[in-house]
């Protein structure tokens, strides 16, 4: 079996888990397995493939020269 390990859990996300497992009278590690296998089990939604964006040139008939920063704002990454 795999393990996982999840760091970080805010306090009120853990006190509502444990109070969720209490309720159903399960330990926390039970009562994480159910969430994690109900999740598991919800189908996955279909993702049509999107279509190809369809581009248009226009001319203006002016001309203009922009470096790839100007354009895309990302200094080259």
């Amino acid at each position: 079996m795999v393990a996982f390990n999840i760091r970080n859990v805010p306090e009120p996300v853990a006190t509502a888990l444990r109070e969720r497992a209490s309720k159903h009278g399960r330990s926390l590690q039970q009562e994480l397995l159910s969430i994690l296998e109900s999740a598991a089990a919800e189908p996955v939604p279909f993702t049509a493939t999107p279509q190809p964006i369809q581009l248009k040139t226009v001319r203006t008939g002016g001309s203009s020269t922009w470096s790839r920063e100007e354009m895309y704002d990302d200094e080259g990454r």
